[in-house]
């Protein structure tokens, strides 16, 4: 069955010690295109992350995004360097004091705000436990948003399938008036030709051989049957397990090309009639094939 690239999924886990929440959101992509956020501590394990992801995800366009949050901690995730901003303070309010004017919280603050006053740490987490756990929620968050791609691919494959009844069904009906076409070409060569004809001598052979190699660059029996070949195979493929959407997309040029060349050749308006609606079928399948995985 095949899978669809637009997918979604959160998963969740908490303890006494921490939370964590793991959000995946997926999108079309020729290959892994992985956006990653995560907590500062887990920044060396991006690599990591993206062959999680990957080997449950394939490919797509991924935004992944991580957050840890501990519950309790006596540290601060940031450097407070206090004799620096005493510092700072003290020459900020003489400033103030000589000409005349109070600071009082905006002095506070632009001394809190100043250069290396408030370092943030960039401490990684040494705490295997930790990273077992995220690990844990992504790669659930990571299933939840495969098997959301799973039945997004189940509605794709319903929308395919009547696409390719309606193409199948137009095929059908090009078959049973090609026979028709040729009898109006002849009728029409031979009333077009039948006074002169009479007028002038005319070898009756040379003009059927002549018939014939016109009729020969007229007929579409080949393209209907290689036509009728691949949407066979494109019901085929869709059925034949996941990572098929290239495959589908190279079948569906195969597609257009026959149903171009039936057009092109038959130069018949009631087949015309029936090429247009089975274009138009072939776009929708094109365009929704580029979301498959």
């Amino acid at each position: 069955m095949i899978k669809s690239m637009t997918g979604y999924g959160i998963a969740n886990f908490e303890n006494e010690h921490y939370t964590i929440s793991a959000e995946i959101k997926t999108l079309n992509s020729k290959f892994l295109d992985l956006s990653l956020r995560s907590p500062r501590q887990f920044s060396d394990r991006e690599i990591e992350l993206r062959a999680l992801v990957g080997d449950i995800l394939g490919r797509g366009k991924v935004s992944l995004t991580i957050e840890f949050t501990a519950k309790s901690s006596s540290d601060l995730p940031v450097s407070i360097n206090q004799d620096l901003f005493e510092n700072y303070f003290k020459t900020y309010k003489g400033m103030a004091d000589k000409v005349g004017l109070d600071g009082g919280m905006d002095l506070f603050r632009m001394a809190a705000q100043a250069p290396n006053v408030v370092t943030t740490l960039s401490e990684k987490s040494d705490d295997p436990e930790e990273w077992d756990a995220v690990k844990k929620v992504v790669v659930e968050a990571a299933e939840k948003c495969d098997e959301f791609r799973k039945d997004e691919g189940e509605t794709l494959f319903g929308k395919f399938k009547e696409n390719l009844q309606v193409i199948t069904s137009g095929l059908k009906q090009i078959q049973e008036e090609e026979p028709k076409r040729k009898d109006r070409i002849k009728a029409r060569i031979r009333n077009n030709f039948k006074d002169w004809m009479e007028e002038n001598s005319f070898d009756e052979n040379r003009f059927e051989q002549e018939l014939i190699y016109y009729f020969e660059k007229l007929d579409i029996t080949e393209e209907i049957v290689r036509l009728g070949t691949h949407l066979e195979y494109f019901d085929k493929t869709m059925a034949n397990g996941t990572n098929q959407g290239k495959k589908l997309g190279f079948i569906g040029q195969e597609i257009g090309r026959e149903i171009n060349t039936i057009g092109s050749k038959a130069n018949d308006a009631n087949i015309q009639r029936h090429v247009i609606i089975m274009k138009d079928e072939l776009e929708k399948i094109k365009e929704q094939a580029l979301n498959i995985i």
